[in-house]
C-alpha cells in the first residue's frame, strides 16, 4: 500500500538539510496521514531515524522502495540524475526545482508525465513566495555572515572587520535586490554596524526598507548607472534579485567586477537560478564556497540554507507543512483544483510545461494548468 509522502535522502552534492522535521511529519501522521522516511535522510540535519518512528514514520531501506511506495516525494533540492529512473506517470514531486537551468531534468518529468510542483515558484494571489521565503531569510542572514568571514585577511580578502571600531569606518556592504533574502541581508549587515545600501527597482520597496530600517541603511533606485557606481564601492556585495521561475538577470557586468578594491567579496544569493553577476562562471560548494577573479573573492554556493542545516530544516518544513496537508486530504489534483497558489508552483504536469516563465527559458510551448486541471482555477 502507498504512503502519501516519501522523503528521500538529498543527493545534491553538499545539501544537509532534509524535507520534512520529526516533529512536522508527527503532525501529518496526527491528521491521518502517512509518510516514508529513507534510512538517514535526517542525519547531517540532527534528526536520527529513531526520531521518525517515534513520529509515526515509516523508515525504509532505500531509494528504490521509497519512491515505489510513495505518492507524493517531498526534497528540498532537486532531484539527480540517479533518481530520474524512478519518475513515473502517477507521481508528484514537490521540491525546489530552479528548472530554468535544469533543461536535462525538466526533459525526463515532462517525458515520464510526472507532476513537479516547484516550492519557490508557489505564489499567492499577492505576489508572495510563501515557500521560498524561508529560504531566503535564512540565505540572506548568511550571506552576511559569510561575507564577514570571507572579508578576514587569512581567507584572502581585505581583511575589514564589517562593523570597524570607533574612530576607524566600517565596511560598506552593497546589496542588489531588497526583497526578502536582500532585506534580511540588510538586517543582518546592520545589525553588525556596516554601512549599508540596497539597490532595488520597485520604490515602494525601496520606501518601505527606508521606513523599517528608520533611514539607517541608503537605499538607490537600481540602473546600470547606480549599480555601477555602488559595485565600485562595495567592499562586500550581495546580489539577490529573483525572477520567480525564470532565469536571473545579469546586473552586475565583469567591466564592474573589475572596478572593484583587492580584496573585497561577491556573494551571489541567486546562483540557484543562474547568478545575477556576469564573472561567476561556476558553481562553488559549502567546502570551497569563493574563487578569485580580477583580484575579487566570489561566492556562488547554490544551497547556502545548508551551512545550517538544522534552522534551514525546521523553517522549510513549516512552510510546506500546510501545502502538504491539503494534498495529502484531497489528492493532487483535486488540491491543484482548489488552491491557486499550489497550483501556480506547477512546473509540468501531465507532459506539460505549465509554467509560462519556465517555457519562455526553455524555449518550448506553454500549457495553462487549468486547461489540464479541468476548469479554471478561481
Amino acid at each position: 500500500m502507498k504512503v502519501n509522502f516519501g522523503i528521500p535522502k538529498e543527493l545534491k552534492e553538499g545539501e544537509t538539510r532534509v524535507a520534512l522535521t520529526p516533529d512536522s511529519v508527527g503532525m501529518l501522521v496526527h491528521k491521518g496521514l502517512t509518510v516514508a522516511l529513507e534510512t538517514g535522510a535526517g542525519e547531517l540535519s540532527g534528526f536520527d531515524d529513531s526520531m521518525y518512528e517515534k513520529a509515526g514514520a515509516k523508515i525504509v531501506a532505500n531509494a528504490e522502495e521509497l519512491w515505489e511506495e510513495s505518492n507524493i516525494i517531498v526534497k528540498v533540492k532537486e532531484p539527480q540524475k540517479s533518481e530520474y529512473k524512478y519518475f513515473r506517470e502517477d507521481l508528484t514531486i514537490f521540491s525546489y526545482l530552479h528548472l530554468a537551468i535544469e533543461e536535462e531534468l525538466t526533459r525526463e518529468l515532462l517525458k515520464r508525465k510526472v507532476c513537479a510542483i516547484a516550492t519557490e515558484s508557489v505564489q499567492t494571489q499577492s505576489g508572495e513566495l510563501p515557500l521560498l521565503r524561508p529560504m531566503s531569510e535564512v540565505a540572506g542572514r548568511m550571506s552576511v555572515q559569510m561575507g564577514a568571514r570571507f572579508l578576514e585577511k587569512q581567507n584572502g580578502g581585505r581583511g575589514l572587520l564589517l562593523g570597524g571600531v570607533p574612530g576607524v569606518a566600517p565596511a560598506k556592504v552593497v546589496i542588489l535586490g531588497g526583497g526578502v533574502a536582500g532585506s534580511n541581508a540588510a538586517q543582518a549587515a546592520l545589525g553588525t554596524g556596516a554601512d549599508v545600501s540596497v539597490l532595488d527597482i520597485n520604490s515602494k520597496r525601496l520606501s518601505r526598507l527606508d521606513m523599517f530600517f528608520s533611514g539607517q541603511i541608503k537605499t538607490y533606485y537600481s540602473n546600470p548607472s547606480t549599480i555601477a557606481e555602488q559595485v565600485k564601492e562595495a567592499d562586500l556585495l550581495i546580489t539577490a534579485v529573483l525572477i520567480p521561475s525564470a532565469r536571473a538577470p545579469k546586473l552586475v557586468s565583469a567591466d564592474m567586477v573589475k572596478t572593484m578594491k583587492k580584496g573585497s567579496v561577491i556573494i551571489d544569493v541567486a546562483i540557484d537560478q543562474g547568478g545575477n553577476v556576469e564573472t561567476i562562471d561556476r558553481v562553488t560548494t559549502l567546502d570551497n564556497p569563493v574563487f578569485e577573479k580580477y583580484g575579487v573573492l566570489h561566492c556562488a554556493v547554490p544551497n547556502i540554507p545548508s551551512y545550517v542545516p538544522k534552522t534551514a530544516s525546521y523553517a522549510y518544513s513549516y512552510a510546506i507543512l500546510p501545502f502538504l496537508q491539503d494534498l495529502g486530504d484531497k489528492g493532487t489534483f483535486v488540491a491543484l483544483k482548489e488552491d491557486e497558489a499550489l497550483s501556480r508552483g506547477v512546473s509540468t504536469f501531465r507532459g506539460a510545461v505549465t509554467n509560462e516563465a519556465l517555457a519562455q527559458s526553455l524555449g518550448c510551448e506553454h500549457t495553462e494548468i487549468s486547461l489540464l486541471i479541468g476548469f479554471k482555477v478561481k
